[in-house]
């Protein structure tokens, strides 16, 4: 019989739906039986691609002994980490604060008034290797309960406090210079890898917004060390395993520091950021590679993760048959058979498949191991028809791989998942002239603002047409940047003045008197704490994000208000930029916004026509980062928010830009090429 998960609609919950496990999800229901029977409670949290979560399930949810045990003698509740964040934040300080560590699954006991006293991640189904296993460690914290219940309880006192405290972040500092720009450029020096890119050893996660960060300070600097690092870092991920060379898109993470093997489940908020660092970082350096690897991740993105009424959904699983990366996999006969015979070995040579492979079983994970000029030169072609070799081969090693058992996606819309990959594909769109990319963009974007809405609030989760769950800071804070986005991309002003009543609600439902903004509000009931996203993690903090939000608000419409928001984010975080730069990278971007020379820039005239592109062409083809671009058109669309195109409309039907810094603004320029000049191309 299924279990309470079954009414649920997190894919992950449904997952666990037929474990003989009693499990609640997260809410009064448990609470009440917990405190009723005054039972301890055991708190499962997890996400439904995540590899090690279906190892333990398998183990122990699945075994009848151990969820006798369970059912016995605790409250078992199961949480997806991607619905709900702030559950997660909490109570993965609390198990970091205890063990030093901390990882999904995530295996927390709680008393009845939800209060921590033990925890751990990953536990085997018996005592191995040292580890202790989960019966032995049910049963002791069982008898635990019954016989020292008071130091429990003391001990869950102690640890609340402590993440309190945590949650309070750094003490408050004074005003913020550009100093930690600095500090942390020098800080990812120190830590970069020459040889491989990226940035410390092994497991290695892409960075995309420590690059990011890098790309902005070379731009301001001139520092060629940083050029260096993006260029080698981009590079080696694309060339590495960890990218998938036939299907496009990068895993999560990479097991070792040569981006080799990797952690094969895929991200939505990976893609997007990684898309998103190699288009600004082939504006920035020209690489064409870079603009290859973006294009394919995008791609991957539309033909994997798109369902056909818009928006992205949040994941692709591990593992398939049972087996983690089994599906990316390929050894000499697969390659042959999905290829042929005379392809086979120039393809297995690119891609360095052996006999004895580098992964399980013999098996070979794809990497770039010859260049498209060593093959030529050792299988006597040439270079041009490698290329259309290769293109031949991963279009019917695709096809191939289409047949076998796919990882399962996780199909739930995430807002602020979503948001990122909006923003990726709205800049791609105007970056690239590409109609399917904004199409994209607008679709994700128009389905959130039309169903991810509840009385003017977002919503957090779509899936199978049913949003729910209150919007949390980060949902709020990663939509106003993609309607930002949107609207520099496409000037479509209701997505400007969507970002700028959400940005009101974000205020008033977020704020923090102090500065900056908690991550749930009161909506999110049964916690504990009320937890903030202080640093950048595997995704940017809302914290770093609406910072960045409020001082591009402030440049389009000149309001103080958004500025005076925004040092106090600084302000708030002032103990992270002084003491670990490298731990906020997304606010390091806002502090180069706010240090540098940032303009605003308005374009006068028509859409669609011939010499309005072309300026604004010459507008999006400038690296420069630190800017707002805004249009001035006949309907005076935005005259009422911004004072930027106020009495900037078209006249003599003639296009014209305007540069401004401070809305201060230079003669208007008509002529693409003076453009360009003007902004540094």
């Amino acid at each position: 019989m299924s279990n309470r998960l079954a009414a649920e609609s997190s894919p992950y919950l449904l997952q666990h739906k037929d474990n003989p496990v009693d499990w609640y999800p997260w809410g009064e229901e448990a609470f009440e039986r917990s405190k009723k029977e005054d039972k301890p409670i055991f708190l499962s949290i997890g996400y439904s691609t995540c590899h090690w979560c279906h190892v333990m399930e398998r183990e122990s949810f699945e075994n009848e002994r151990i969820a006798s045990a369970l059912n016995s003698d605790f409250v078992a509740i199961k949480v997806d980490r991607e619905e709900r964040p702030d559950v997660d934040d909490i109570f993965m300080a609390a198990v970091q604060t205890m063990t030093g560590s901390g990882g999904w699954p995530l295996s927390v006991f709680l008393t009845p008034d939800r209060k921590p006293f033990y925890g751990g991640t990953y536990f085997p189904p018996a005592d191995r290797y040292g580890r202790t296993g989960f019966p032995t460690l049910l049963n002791a914290i069982a008898q635990a309960w019954k016989s020292r219940r008071s130091e429990l309880e003391q001990s869950a006192n102690e640890l609340l406090s402590h993440v309190r405290a945590n949650a309070e972040g750094l003490a408050v500092g004074g005003a913020v210079g550009p100093a930690p720009l600095e500090a942390a450029a020098r800080s990812l020096a120190a830590q970069f890898d020459p040889d491989h890119g990226g940035f410390g050893g092994a497991p290695k996660f892409p960075p995309a917004m420590r690059l990011e960060f890098l790309i902005r300070y070379g731009l301001r600097t001139g520092e060629a060390s940083a050029r260096s690092m993006v260029e080698t870092t981009l590079s080696r991920m694309a060339a590495g395993g960890m990218y998938d060379q036939v299907g496009g898109g990068f895993h999560r993470y990479s097991v070792d520091e040569r981006w080799l093997v990797p952690h094969f489940e895929k991200m939505l908020y990976d893609n997007a950021m990684l898309a998103r660092v190699y288009l600004i970082a082939h504006r920035a350096f020209g690489d064409a590679d870079f603009l290859r690897v973006a294009r394919e991740t995008l791609d991957y993105l539309l033909a994997e993760m798109t369902p056909a009424e818009g928006g992205f959904f949040a994941a692709q699983d591990a593992d398939s048959e049972g087996k983690e990366g089994v599906f990316y996999a390929w050894n000499p006969r697969t390659l042959r058979e999905a290829v042929g015979a005379d392809a086979a070995p120039i393809v297995a040579a690119r891609f360095g498949v052996t006999e004895h492979g580098n992964f399980e079983d013999g098996e070979t994970v794809l990497s770039v191991v010859r260049s498209i000029p060593e093959l030529a030169s050792e299988f006597g072609r040439t270079e041009d028809q490698i290329r259309a070799l290769l293109a031949g081969a991963r279009t019917k090693m695709y096809e191939a791989r289409s047949r076998r058992v796919p990882p399962q996606t996780d199909d739930k819309l995430l807002t602020d998942w979503s948001a990122l990959a909006i923003s990726a594909f709205a800049l791609a769109g105007r970056l690239l002239r590409e109609l399917a990319y904004e199409e994209a963009a607008r679709k994700a974007a128009d389905r959130i603002l039309a169903h991810c809405r509840r009385d003017g609030l977002l919503l957090h989760r779509e899936r199978k047409g049913q949003a729910d769950i209150p919007g949390f800071a980060s949902d709020y804070a990663n939509l106003i940047e993609a309607l930002l986005d949107l609207y520099e991309a496409t000037f479509d002003a209701r997505y400007f003045r969507e970002a700028v009543a959400l940005q009101g609600s974000f205020d008033e439902r977020f704020a923090d008197p102090r500065g900056g903004y908690f991550l749930s509000h009161e909506g999110h009931g049964g916690l504990p704490v009320r937890p903030r996203e202080s640093f950048d993690g595997a995704t940017p903090s809302s914290n770093s994000v609406a910072a960045m939000n409020l001082l591009r608000l402030a440049s389009f419409t000149g309001d103080r208000k958004y500025l005076e928001s925004s040092e106090r984010i600084f302000a708030r975080l002032s103990g992270y930029l002084d003491r670990a730069p490298i731990a906020v990278p997304r606010l390091l971007c806002a502090l180069d916004y706010r240090s540098s020379l940032s303009r605003e820039i308005v374009l006068s005239g028509e859409p669609g026509r011939p010499d309005f592109e072309s300026l604004r062409d010459a507008v999006f083809a400038s690296p420069g980062l630190n800017r707002v671009v805004a249009l001035a058109d006949s309907a005076r669309s935005l005259s009422d928010l911004s004072p930027l195109v106020q009495s900037r409309e078209p006249r003599d039907g003639r296009a014209l830009a305007y540069v401004c810094e401070n809305f201060a603004c230079r003669r208007p320029i008509a002529d693409p090429t003076e453009l360009a000049a003007a902004l540094g191309a």
